[in-house]
């Protein structure tokens, strides 16, 4: 398997990306059944005294690709946000999307 990072830092991610998606500031997203429901499967999945933690391992590997899903939807909408549905564009435009300039016409035509 390959390594996963710290527990906590998934778990922050994850909130990260809760408070990204609920679009509210400050509180009032620590009010929500999801964030709830992560900080009581990440505190029911703590590391204990015993050698093998297979559900804590299990639950690691589902919450960061669970983090890795949710990144990438919110990442996926912005450049979807960004390049889709403006229509026709003019060449100008396209050459300078993609950081490119056309060349100008000799005697000031272009």
């Amino acid at each position: 398997m390959a390594a996963l990072g710290s527990p906590l830092r998934t778990l922050r991610g994850l909130l990260r990306e809760l408070r990204h998606a609920s679009g509210r500031a400050g509180r009032a997203y620590r009010q929500a059944p999801a964030y709830q429901h992560i900080l009581a499967a990440f505190r029911a999945h703590r590391v204990t005294s015993e050698k093998l933690c297979r559900a804590q391992q299990e639950l690691h590997f589902q919450a960061a690709t669970y983090l890795c899903l949710l990144r990438s939807v919110r990442e996926h909408a912005a450049l979807h946000r960004e390049y889709h549905g403006k229509g026709e564009r003019s060449p100008e435009e396209v050459a300078g999307l993609v950081g490119f300039r056309l060349p100008q016409q000799p005697g000031g035509k272009g």
